[in-house]
């Protein structure tokens, strides 16, 4: 009996791990994350007199048929304000296609400073044939960063997309919900 209910708890916990390991991530900015908050939220913060680098990065997966671009490779924005930057997408195919964007900052330990208040990567995007598109990021770097002895000093953060298809869509002519990807 005890081996039965510590095998279920350990299939659960296998089922739990990702939700779990991504509300970590959100939670501290673990891994680059990045956090997500709502225009309300980034309104009531104060804005410091310090500015700071930020480079803009894009890529799309092995055999992805977009191109995919930042409209400026790096801005350089004051601490608290809120910024927009600008990624343009092109489906360089002959079909509609639908991906999602993955996303990091570097260094990783700033993910829990860079705030997010509105980006194309919270949801999947669909490109008819040769369709481009542009989409606008808003964020904010947290002042809290400035009290931060480890990320005090950070004079560049990099925020880097990568657009995938997403299951069922083909990259490359392969379907990726037969191949396994």
């Amino acid at each position: 009996m005890i081996a039965l209910i510590a095998a279920a708890a350990m299939l659960g916990l296998g089922y739990a791990s990702v939700p779990l390991y991504r509300l970590f991530c959100q939670v501290t900015g673990f891994g680059g994350t990045t956090q997500r908050v709502t225009e309300a939220e980034a309104q009531t913060v104060a804005v410091a007199s310090k500015t700071i680098s930020v480079r803009f990065d894009a890529n799309v997966e092995r055999g992805f048929p977009w191109e995919f671009r930042p409209t400026q490779t790096t801005d350089t924005v004051t601490i608290g304000a809120r910024d927009m930057t600008v990624y343009v997408a092109k489906n360089t195919s002959d079909t509609p296609i639908t991906g999602t964007a993955t996303f990091n900052v570097e260094p990783a330990y700033v993910g829990k400073y860079f705030n997010k208040v509105q980006c194309f990567c919270f949801t999947e995007q669909t490109l008819r044939a040769g369709q481009e598109m542009r989409m606008p990021v808003l964020y904010y770097v947290d002042p809290a960063i400035l009290e931060d002895p480890e990320a005090r000093d950070v004079e560049q953060i990099t925020l880097s997309y990568t657009f995938h298809p997403i299951a069922g869509e083909t990259a490359n002519g392969l379907d990726r919900t037969a191949s396994g990807s």
